[in-house]
């Protein structure tokens, strides 16, 4: 499941065989590209395993797959990365079974480790208010101030953020049309803070920003230009991030998807119905949500115990 195992040469028929798989979870449930790759470099990894244990996609057996999961819990890879690699490993079968390749599926019994709830960590109000106060007034500053003020007002994911186009926001009416995983469409209200700084930085440092490279705003309908006009990428805004969390002395472990959990349990904390903040996360099953209700309350009952004159 390594970069390095991901590289190396596996058999031509179980390439196949895994790009086949690929572009039909692509067709049927329009998974994103992140979620594809990641299934990829499973199967990959798998194969490679396979291979070197005297196996193959085709021909393994139960055992052989308890095999690898077992090694990678001895190598200590995380719970959640090998409960991905159950799902990725019987969402293959099953295709397999589908599309006659095998007559019995050898993960039919797999079951993916227990997974305990892992919180998410959040920035408090004040830090989150450091980290947005922390950019300055030149044009690659105005559009990293606008991107995080956009990021917490709405709750994007860093994927949605990045790859924003211009018809995407209706400054008018206050809102960003998003397309999230699966596909899926919505809109998210901005506040009018980030509203503000989304202003400024369109008229003050898009321009600037694109620069020679794209001879007038109109010809680039991204709306957060990097390089010669194009999106940035995901790694590239978190490096921005971390930049203004250091410049800032947030000491908190941090990165973009961090603005989004504090976005949802800030809204929780001040009295956010939680359906509401489904939709605007874009979450399809609510019990997604609700980790971030037990993120709230944390911090609540911690209020109380701090400042209750009787706790």
């Amino acid at each position: 499941m390594s970069n390095t195992t991901n590289k190396q040469p596996i058999d031509p028929g179980a390439e196949k065989r895994i790009d086949s798989y690929i572009d039909t979870l692509w067709l049927e449930r329009g998974l994103s590209k992140n979620t594809l790759e990641a299934y990829r470099r499973d199967l990959r990894a798998l194969a490679v395993y396979l291979t070197a244990h005297n196996s193959g996609l085709l021909t393994a057996s139960y055992a052989d797959l308890v095999d690898r999961l077992g090694a990678l819990a001895l190598a200590r890879v995380s719970p959640r990365s090998q409960a991905r690699l159950v799902s990725s490993i019987k969402g293959f079968y099953r295709y397999c079974v589908r599309e006659n390749l095998l007559v019995v599926d050898p993960s039919a019994q797999l079951s993916p480790p227990t997974l305990g709830r892992v919180l998410p960590k959040v920035l408090s109000e004040a830090q989150v208010e450091q980290l947005l106060a922390e950019p300055g007034t030149s044009p690659l500053e105005l559009r990293d101030k606008a991107m995080l003020e956009l990021m917490y007002a709405s709750g994007l994911r860093v994927s949605e953020l990045v790859n924003l186009s211009m018809p995407q926001l209706n400054l008018r009416q206050g809102a960003v049309r998003v397309m999230g995983k699966g596909s899926k469409e919505r809109v998210v209200p901005v506040g009018e803070e980030a509203l503000h700084y989304l202003q400024m930085y369109l008229s003050q440092a898009r321009q600037a920003l694109l620069g020679d490279s794209v001879a007038t705003a109109t010809q680039s309908n991204v709306l957060f230009p990097g390089r010669a006009g194009k999106a940035l990428s995901r790694q590239a805004f978190w490096y921005r991030v971390k930049f203004y969390a250091n410049r800032a002395g947030v000491q908190s472990a941090i990165s973009p998807h961090v603005l989004r959990h504090a976005f949802a349990t800030h809204l929780l904390n001040h009295g956010a119905n939680l359906r509401v903040v489904q939709l605007l996360l874009g979450h399809s099953d609510l019990s997604t949500t609700q980790i971030y209700t037990h993120v709230a309350s944390q911090r609540l009952q911690e209020l109380h115990a701090k400042h209750h004159p009787r706790s």
